[in-house]
């Protein structure tokens, strides 16, 4: 005989399972040794169609040419990749935000990822409201004490900013900077506009580990996202040297199963 609870249990994870599944997409920044086309070239052996902009040369703070992102966006348009975010992480005054906004027209991003702090922060608002875009104010680990470490150092620069501004959520700084990655989630995931995914050996430390063997906790982590309905790129990011191909390769096709 099936008890009430256990029945609960099944309509429970019949709703998780019915539920729409997570849009798995790479942080551009996993390829910073390879070059665009050895980039473009992988990602469509992955068949990954959503990306984040995050390698160095695009980044705003070298003030890269605009030919640069032009000749991207035609090479990502002709394999079917697009580009839904775009990384500018200095946005300290307007015209910063005004080249990042231009960037990411340029690539088709709606949403940009960045750490601007202070004053700056209600005008990204106000801007970003405008150009009907969004905004992700990203955490981080630093040797150095960083503004945004924990979630609540991100939902206090948001208290007072609209829905245009949420947080780019990285779960492994989550992790290096010493709290948990599910709680996180469940504080965020209202203002949450995307997920950088990868895994951490142990607090204090960036040492990369492949999906699944470090702290991040990343079967829970997609667990709730799923459970909150969240609709944004869940970006894999890789941070290692050397050929990362096969390594990618196998932490796709993990993540997959848990989307």
């Amino acid at each position: 005989m099936i008890t009430r609870r256990v029945f609960g249990g099944l309509c429970a994870g019949a709703v998780l399972s019915a539920a729409a599944k997570l849009r798995l997409g790479i942080g551009a920044y996993t390829y910073h040794s390879y070059s665009v086309g050895e980039m473009i070239s992988q990602l469509s052996e992955l068949k990954i169609t959503e990306i984040e902009m995050s390698r160095g040369e695009f980044m705003n703070f070298t003030h890269p040419p605009v030919e640069r992102f032009e000749d991207f966006r035609s090479k990502a348009d002709a394999a079917g990749i697009r580009c839904v975010s775009y990384y500018a992480p200095v946005i300290k005054t307007k015209s910063d935000l005004d080249e990042a906004i231009r960037f990411a027209r340029i690539l088709g991003a709606s949403n940009i990822t960045g750490d601007p702090t202070g004053e700056i922060l209600q005008h990204v608002d106000e801007r970003m409201t405008a150009e009907r875009m969004s905004f992700g104010i990203h955490n981080h680990y630093f040797k150095q004490k960083f503004v945004y470490e924990s979630p609540e150092d991100v939902l206090g620069a948001l208290k007072d900013l609209s829905e245009t501004v949420g947080c780019t959520l990285d779960i492994g700084h989550i992790v290096s900077c010493g709290y948990d990655t599910v709680d996180a989630v469940k504080k965020l995931g209202p203002r949450l506009k995307l997920v950088h995914l990868k895994d951490i050996q142990a607090a204090g430390g960036e040492v990369n580990l492949p999906l699944g063997k470090g702290r991040a906790r990343v079967p829970e982590v997609m667990q709730e996202l799923r459970r909150i309905g969240f609709k944004g790129l869940v970006a894999f990011e890789y941070e290692k040297e050397g050929d990362i191909r096969e390594d990618v390769r196998r932490q796709i096709a993990y993540a997959r199963r848990l989307i």
